[in-house]
């Protein structure tokens, strides 16, 4: 029964990611395209001749301007958002923190053999998918698992 709905849930993840990410994008494009000629173009007959005079010729047109434009933008983007929004993600993530405070003390000598095993307990629980007893909480001062 878990595989059969594991097989569900991986098709549902599909069909969400297919439509929202390919299918609705293309529509929204053409839309976009279509609204854009029938509110700008199609009302100007000097600009309606420049294109063609049909909604083909202006959406080679608007492609040709549009999809280049949006590469720059999607780069500009890419090389100076990314860095922001990388960073700032960083900054929320307490379980990376705190591996990381565990990987500098090691190096400084100050685990234990105890907290050694507790962390990779911690560890194996979340590569395996188990979620963590609520009981197993952090200490915010020294961000180590305290066991209550």
């Amino acid at each position: 029964m878990k595989k059969n709905n594991n097989w569900f849930r991986r098709r549902w993840l599909d069909f969400r990611q297919g439509h929202s990410i390919y299918l609705i994008f293309l529509m929204t494009f053409a839309n976009f395209i279509v609204i854009q000629y029938r509110l700008l173009i199609d009302r100007m007959p000097s600009i309606d001749s420049l294109i063609g005079g049909n909604i083909v010729g202006f959406a080679m047109t608007f492609i040709a301007i549009y999809v280049p434009l949006s590469i720059i933008i999607g780069y500009w983007h890419r090389k100076s958002q990314w860095r922001v929004e990388a960073e700032a993600l960083f900054n929320e993530n307490r379980i990376g923190a705190t591996m990381w405070l565990f990987v500098i003390d090691l190096i400084d000598g100050k685990i234990t053999e105890q907290e050694k095993k507790e962390m990779r307990e911690m560890l194996l629980k979340i590569t395996k998918g188990n979620k963590i007893p609520k009981s197993e909480k952090f200490d915010k001062d020294n961000n180590k698992e305290v066991n209550k």
